[in-house]
C-alpha cells in the first residue's frame, strides 16, 4: 500500500528571490498530517535568484543534504568549509551540536535550484562535520546508485541515520526496480520528469512512499532524476 505526495499539494513560500516547495512542514506552513517521514524531516525544493541567498543561520542536530538540480550553491559554514555545489554533486552536513552556515546562489545571472533535505540523526550531539562528493552521470545513468548511507560504501557520504539514499537519472523509456529488506520504509521523490509506477503516474515534485515495502517497478514516461530513501522502519 502506497501514500502519494502531490506536487502541488506541497507548502508554498515565495519572498522574490527564494521561491520554495515544502513535502513537509517547515517555516510558516503547518500541516500536522504531514510532520515527516521516519527519520526524514525536511524536503524544499528551493529556488534561489541569482546572486541572493541564505545569510547566516544556525542549525543543531539535524543531517542536511543539499542537491543541486541546475546551477551552482555556495556554501560557508563556521567549521571553515567553502564550497560550491553543482548536479551531480551532494553536500552533507552534520549540525550536531551546533554548526553556523551561509548558502547563495554563486550566479550573477542564474537562478540555481536545489532539494535541501534534512534527517533526524541518530543520536544528539554529534561532533559538527562536512561532506561533499560528485557522482559521475555514468554511476546514475538507469540504475540505483548509492550517494549516502548510514553504513556508506563505493563513494556514498556517511549519514549518522539508519538511511540508504539512492540516486538515479532514468532515460524515457527505461525501467527499474528497487527490492528493500522487509519492513522498511521507502520514500521515493520525483526531481524532474515523469515515470509511471504501481499504476500511477508521477512528475517533478511528486513523491510516493511506503511504510513496508515490497518489490518496486517503474518505468519513466521521459527522462526523469530520482532520489530513493531506504529507511529503519
Amino acid at each position: 500500500m502506497h501514500t502519494i505526495r502531490r506536487s502541488e499539494d506541497r507548502g508554498n513560500a515565495d519572498f522574490g528571490w527564494l521561491k520554495s516547495r515544502h513535502t513537509f512542514s517547515f517555516g510558516d506552513y503547518f500541516d500536522n498530517q504531514h510532520m515527516g517521514f521516519g527519520p526524514l524531516r525536511v524536503i524544499n525544493e528551493d529556488r534561489v535568484a541569482a546572486g541572493a541567498g541564505f545569510g547566516k543561520h544556525s542549525h543543531r542536530d539535524m543531517e542536511i543534504l543539499s542537491w543541486v538540480l541546475d546551477g551552482t550553491l555556495e556554501h560557508k559554514d563556521s567549521l571553515g568549509t567553502g564550497a560550491l555545489i553543482r548536479p551531480g554533486e551532494l553536500q552533507r552536513m552534520t549540525a550536531g551540536s551546533g554548526v553556523t552556515h551561509s548558502e547563495f546562489n554563486a550566479s550573477a545571472t542564474d537562478t540555481v535550484h536545489f532539494l535541501q533535505i534534512w534527517l533526524m540523526p541518530d543520536r544528539q550531539g554529534l561532533e559538527p562535520g562536512y561532506e561533499q562528493r560528485t557522482f559521475a552521470p555514468e554511476d546514475l545513468h538507469n540504475q540505483w546508485h548509492l550517494i549516502a548511507s548510514g553504513t556508506p560504501h563505493d563513494g556514498a557520504l556517511k549519514i549518522h541515520q539508519d538511511v540508504n539514499l539512492y540516486a538515479t537519472r532514468l532515460s524515457a523509456t527505461q525501467t527499474l526496480e528497487f527490492e528493500p529488506a522487509a519492513n522498511r520504509r521507502v520514500w521515493l521523490q520525483i526531481a524532474r520528469g515523469v515515470i509511471e509506477i504501481d499504476g500511477e503516474t508521477l512528475r517533478a515534485g511528486d513523491a510516493i512512499a511506503w511504510n513496508n515495502a515490497g518489490l518496486i517497478n517503474m518505468r519513466a514516461n521521459e527522462d526523469a532524476e530520482i532520489l530513493l530513501f531506504d529507511m529503519t522502519p
